[in-house]
C-alpha cells in the first residue's frame, strides 16, 4: 500500500511525495485522512529544527497528530470498524520515513485502539479533539484558571473549556490586537489592561518563557502557574519573587485516554463548542506554502490541510 504524505526532510524543507505503507496487522485500522491540522506548537519546533531531542526524533519524518477520517480497510480483528469516522493522534506506518507524529498524509495504518470515534457532523473541527483534551488534561490535573495567557487556539479552548466545566468565566491576556477578538463569555485585554495581581491559577498557553516572572508578580499568596504551551528552551525566573509569593509552578503535557474520552463527552453534550477556531483551510496539495503561512502569518489562528481532492 501506498500514501502521499508531507513529509519533513529537513529544518524547513517540506515536500509532499508518496510512502509504502506497513500493510495492516490484523488488529490495525486504514484511515482514509480527510482533514489534517497543522500544529502551531510542537510542528513549528519541528519545521525550524529546534525541537528537543525525542525517541523517534529525526529526518525525514511525517508530522502531525491532528487528522480524522474514514476507517476503510482493517485487519481480520477489527473488520468491524470499517466505515467508522474517527480521531488519529499521529501514525508510525511508513517504510521510508519517521513517524514523528505521522499523521499528516492522506492514508495512514494505525492499531484499531488508536483510530477513536468522533462525531463525523464535526467535519474538519474534529482535527481540534487533540488540542481540546491536552487542554482538559491540564485543567483536570488542577484548579481551572482565571487567567489564561494567549488567545490562540489552545488558549480559547482553555477558556472555553473552564466555563464548560461550570468554573467562573476566566481572564486572557493578548497582546496581539487582532487575536483579542472572538472571545465566548470571557474577558480579552492586553497585560498592561489590568490592573489585578491577585490570581490564584495562571495558565501559560503562549510557549514563551520570558513570560515567567511577569506572572509570578500576578499571582496571590500560594498562586500556581501552569505551562501549558511547549517551550524549547530552558524555562528559568527569579527565585525571590517566586519566594515571596509562595508560587507553585505545574508543567501540563499530553493528554490522556480519559481526557479525550470527556472531551468526546463535553463536544457532544453541546457544553464544548469547537465551531470558530479554524481560520484557514487548504488543498493537501498546497503544503509546502500551508505550512509556512500557519506559522508566520498571524492572521492564521488554525491552520487545517483538506486531503479530500487527493
Amino acid at each position: 500500500m501506498e500514501t502521499l504524505a508531507v513529509i519533513l526532510e529537513g529544518p524547513e524543507r517540506l515536500a509532499l511525495r508518496t510512502l509504502e505503507l506497513n500493510p495492516l496487522g490484523p488488529g490495525d485500522v486504514l484511515v482514509e485522512i480527510s482533514f489534517s491540522g497543522v500544529s502551531t506548537g510542537t510542528e513549528k519546533l519541528l519545521w525550524t529544527g529546534r525541537m528537543p531531542q525525542f525517541p523517534g526524533m529525526g529526518y525525514p519524518l511525517v508530522p502531525g497528530y491532528e487528522s480524522v477520517g474514514r476507517i476503510i480497510d482493517a485487519g481480520d480483528e477489527a473488520r468491524e470498524r470499517i466505515g467508522d469516522w474517527v480521531f488519529v493522534a499521529g501514525a508510525n506506518c511508513y517504510t521510508a520515513a519517521r513517524g514523528l507524529f505521522g499523521g499528516t498524509a492522506r492514508r495512514v495504518v494505525v492499531p484499531s485502539a488508536r483510530a477513536l470515534p468522533v462525531p463525523e457532523a464535526l467535519g474538519e473541527s474534529g482535527a481540534l479533539f487533540a488540542l481540546a483534551a491536552t487542554a482538559l488534561h491540564a485543567i483536570n490535573d488542577g484548579a481551572a484558571p482565571d487567567l489564561i495567557v494567549g488567545h490562540g487556539v489552545l488558549g480559547r479552548l482553555l477558556a472555553r473549556l473552564t466555563i464548560a466545566l461550570g468554573e467562573p468565566a476566566p481572564t486572557v491576556w493578548e497582546t496581539n490586537p487582532a487575536r483579542q477578538m472572538g472571545s465566548e463569555g470571557y474577558t480579552v485585554l492586553a497585560p498592561d489592561q489590568d490592573a489585578r495581581f491577585d490570581y490564584r491559577s495562571i495558565y501559560d498557553a503562549s510557549g514563551d518563557a520570558s513570560v515567567l516572572d511577569g506572572l509570578i508578580s500576578r499571582l496571590s499568596k500560594g498562586g500556581e502557574i501552569v505551562l501549558a504551551g511547549f517551550y524549547s528552551g530552558r524555562v528559568d525566573f527569579a527565585f525571590a519573587p517566586a519566594f515571596q509569593a509562595e508560587a507553585r509552578l505545574r508543567i501540563a503535557a499530553e493528554w490522556q485516554p480519559d481526557d479525550m474520552a470527556m472531551t468526546r463527552e463535553l463536544v457532544e453534550s453541546g457544553r464544548l463548542d469547537l465551531a470558530g477556531l479554524i481560520s484557514t483551510r487548504r488543498p493537501a496539495v498546497e503544503a509546502e506554502d500551508a505550512y509556512p503561512q500557519a506559522f508566520d502569518d498571524p492572521d492564521c489562528l488554525k491552520m487545517i490541510l483538506d486531503w479530500n481532492a487527493v
